[in-house]
């Protein structure tokens, strides 16, 4: 070994002999003149509060603090002047461990070169009026200057601080913020500066509270956070200033900075937030419940990027203003309506939207900026939605849409209504209340087109084929256009107007009134016969919730068969199986269960007929009323084209002429459209004109029985009144008389289509020839009566028309 290395040896270990004789000398000191050190310990401390400080007991720890000589003060008690009115310990510690500097002590002075509070509770106290326990902390006033105190003022520049198992409570009665800390550990390392101070902390912490309003509850609630803190104090702003750094909050990685006022008077302070990939949900948790329980009722499938700031300006207000932003790329958004799939916007929120409101719910507002996404597989992009007032959420925003119809089925295809062909065009700017977060009570202006559409109305199943519609709104009034419906071989122009269509269409389906004007060139009238049957069950599917596009189905469904339409119809020709019509023009009413025909007219059969009725419907067979005037039609079409008003005694083929009647009449017809045999009740007041009435069976009888010679298979008649009264599957003839080419008679009595006909007879047998050249009127009358007259009856047996003497006659 060398001389120099033994010097140098030498000379390490007398300093090490040197140090240790002072350390011993230093605990031996301690050990000495505890109340002597103590009592300076308070003396410094008290000179930097104005409060009650007391520690019940100070010990050495020879272990621990090396090169510094380490104490433990034990039942460390800070109390402001008025503890006794609110009952809070500033600081309340079983222990603390300081370490003091041992050259220091040997020239009879203490200096605090770290501290390590154990099992403390710190509690800051502010009540209502603004005071708090703090002001322990004031500099006492009116002391005596000593500037040779001055000389220890760095004696509280503690270098090292330490906390474990800390109980931090910031209580803010004034503006009802309460911040609770449960400090596992803390770790700081303390710089001072000329003009401040640089700290490096290590903290690991559980929040119990971190409210800044009470009632609307903590931020963090129930969360551990872990990391470093890089602080700086400025001695002139008196502001605290934290550097963005990483800490885990949770499982969750966030870069958190702040700034922090702390001068007499200001208590205000700065919160950014940083956040890449964390689950929205995760980030709904942080919030206060007020926000939480809003936020959570939306869903993001995958991770998103988060950056935020909360901003307390020490005002009146007592919540702080709060910003955030998200950015979501290619995700999937659950929403309380439904799902949004390939999602992608940049989202805002803040509290305080307008400058000059208070910062709240009613203030606040969330803006999703070039939302694009597939809706039910519908996409859907949405330059700007914006939420506001979430005390009453309004949303509103311009929403534009074009999809094949077909990708509805998916959603509300099988139900409802099946889409088969066409495609939807969009552009609605909406504005809605959004009740628990679903839309309600919208008001939309713009438009949507259908074209090429081919849907089926399942529940009455109505299948529209090639046809286009352009659905115009205007706030809450809605205009259908249309210059194609096919509905099977009909092809309609539409033109309906609903007005106050959204204000009804949620709260009360009944008062919603629309008029609809159509005009068709040819109508297939039985392609509307489904209006007249009951609703055709559908399979409903299930699904695991709601959506809005189902839910707007749904109600569709309910509105179609709960408004009240009113329908004005022209059309050049109408087909109704073997009924052919010109000139239509009808008053349609559809209320209810019931179908209202307030004004029908058409040129048939050579003439015109107007027809006012009702129809109510009830299931297979529905019940109708009506009254119709007929004017000049050719009876042989007419009864064609009614198939014989469900008879088959007189039909079509025993009939010619021009036939004006009088009708009212009730019956049955089925949900088919088919007239319900023998079930008409009622009057037909009826004038043929030029007529005949050929091959009818009971004349042919009665030819075959006393008439030999004459034709009555073609029985011609100039003009005929009558009065028939319809009782179901019997008709009452009134008297009537009948002059006609081969015989004269009087007639009257019953008809039965089935069974019970009784009809009298009196038939002169003189021949009708010879009274044609009687010009008369009267004296024609009296001798159409003259010579032998047959009083006969036509009467019912086993289901056979027989002919008898009816010795009962008048």
């Amino acid at each position: 070994m060398s001389k120099w290395l033994r010097i140098i040896l030498k000379v390490l270990l007398g300093l090490c002999i040197v140090l240790a004789l002072i350390w011993f000398g230093a605990a031996y000191y301690i050990k000495q003149n505890n109340q002597k050190i103590l009592s300076q310990i308070l003396t410094q401390v008290n000179e930097k509060v104005s409060g009650q400080v007391t520690i019940g007991s100070m010990a050495p720890n020879l272990l621990k603090g090396f090169p510094n000589v380490s104490v433990s003060l034990n039942q460390v008690l800070i109390r402001d002047s008025l503890w006794k009115n609110h009952h809070h310990d500033l600081v309340n510690a079983k222990k603390i461990e300081i370490s003091l500097n041992i050259f220091s002590l040997l020239a009879g002075t203490v200096n605090i070169r770290k501290a390590v509070l154990n099992n403390a509770n710190i509690y800051i106290y502010t009540d209502s009026t603004g005071y708090s326990n703090t002001s322990a902390f004031k500099s006492k006033k009116n002391k005596v200057e000593n500037p040779e105190a001055d000389t220890n003022k760095d004696n509280l520049k503690i270098g090292r601080i330490d906390f474990k198992d800390v109980n931090l409570i910031i209580d803010n009665r004034k503006r009802f913020k309460l911040f609770n800390f449960k400090i596992d550990a803390l770790n700081g390392k303390i710089k001072y500066g000329l003009n401040g101070w640089d700290g490096d902390i290590k903290v690991k912490t559980y929040i119990n509270s971190f409210a800044f309003n009470i009632n609307k509850g903590s931020f963090l609630k129930d969360k551990q956070i872990q990391g470093t803190i890089i602080a700086h104090f400025n001695d002139n702003s008196k502001q605290i200033t934290i550097d963005q750094n990483k800490l885990k909050i949770g499982n969750d990685i966030f870069y958190i900075g702040a700034q922090i006022q702390t001068a007499h008077g200001k208590s205000g302070f700065k919160i950014d937030i940083k956040t890449d990939d964390i689950l929205y949900k995760n980030v709904s948790l942080l919030l206060a419940p007020n926000i939480s329980s809003k936020l959570l009722k939306f869903g993001i499938e995958k991770p998103i990027n988060i950056t935020g700031s909360i901003v307390d300006d020490g005002s009146k207000s007592p919540d702080p203003l709060v910003h955030v932003k998200m950015i979501v790329k290619d995700n999937k958004i659950t929403i309380p309506s439904g799902e949004l799939n390939a999602c992608n916007f940049t989202g805002t929120f803040t509290n305080k939207d307008t400058l000059n409101k208070e910062i709240g719910d009613e203030n606040s507002i969330i803006r999703f900026y070039n939302l694009k996404a597939d809706y039910y597989n519908a996409p859907v992009s949405v330059d700007t939605l914006t939420v506001t007032n979430f005390s009453r959420p309004i949303a509103t925003g311009l929403v534009k849409s074009s999809f094949p119809l077909t990708n509805l089925n998916s959603s509300i295809g099988g139900e409802t209504f099946l889409f088969k062909n066409g495609t939807a065009d969009i552009r609605l700017f909406c504005k809605a209340d959004i009740d628990h977060f679903l839309f309600t009570k919208p008001v939309i202006w713009g438009d949507v087109n259908i074209s090429n559409a081919d849907i089926t109305y399942l529940p009455r199943q109505m299948r529209l084929v090639n046809s286009n519609l352009i659905l115009k709104f205007n706030q809450k009034d809605l205009n259908i256009k249309s210059n194609r419906i096919q509905l099977g071989k009909s092809v309609v122009a539409v033109d309906c107007n609903i007005g106050n269509f959204l204000n009804f269409y949620y709260t009360d389906p009944n008062k919603i009134q629309a008029t609809l004007k159509m005009t068709s060139p040819q109508l297939y009238i039985a392609e509307f016969i489904p209006f007249l049957g009951p609703r055709k069950g559908t399979v409903k599917k299930k699904t695991v919730k709601e959506n809005t596009i189902k839910q707007v189905s749904d109600q569709l469904d309910a509105v179609l068969e709960a408004a009240k339409i009113n329908i004005q119809l022209k059309v050049n020709r109408a087909i109704y199986n073997k009924f052919t019509a010109n000139n239509l023009s009808a008053d349609i009413a559809l209320l209810g269960n019931g179908v209202y025909f307030n004004k029908i007219n058409v040129s048939h059969a050579g003439g015109n007929l107007s027809l006012k009725g009702k129809l109510t419907q009830s299931g297979a067979i529905n019940r109708y009323q009506f009254s119709s005037n007929i004017n000049n039609v050719n009876v042989k079409e007419f009864f064609y084209a009614f198939d014989n008003f469900g008879q088959s005694s007189v039909t079509s083929k025993n009939l010619k002429g021009f036939l004006s009647a009088n009708v009212n009449a009730s019956g049955n017809i089925t949900d088919k459209g088919a007239i319900v045999s023998r079930s008409m009740f009622g009057t037909v007041k009826f004038t043929l004109n030029k007529a005949a009435l050929v091959g009818f069976e009971p004349l042919e009888k009665i030819g075959k029985f006393i008439f030999r010679s004459r034709n009555l298979a073609n029985v011609e008649l100039d003009k005929l009144n009558g009065l028939l009264t319809l009782n179901g599957d019997k008709v009452n003839i009134s008297p009537m008389q009948v002059n006609s080419t081969a015989l004269n008679f009087n007639v009257k009595g019953i008809y039965g289509f089935t069974t019970g006909t009784n009809i009298a007879l009196d038939v002169p047998l003189r021949d009708p020839k010879k009274s044609a050249g009687i010009v008369d009127e009267e004296e024609r009358q009296l001798a159409r009566m003259k010579g032998i007259v047959l009083h006969l009856k036509a009467v019912d047996e086993g289901g056979k028309l027989k002919i008898k003497w009816n010795k009962d006659h008048d």
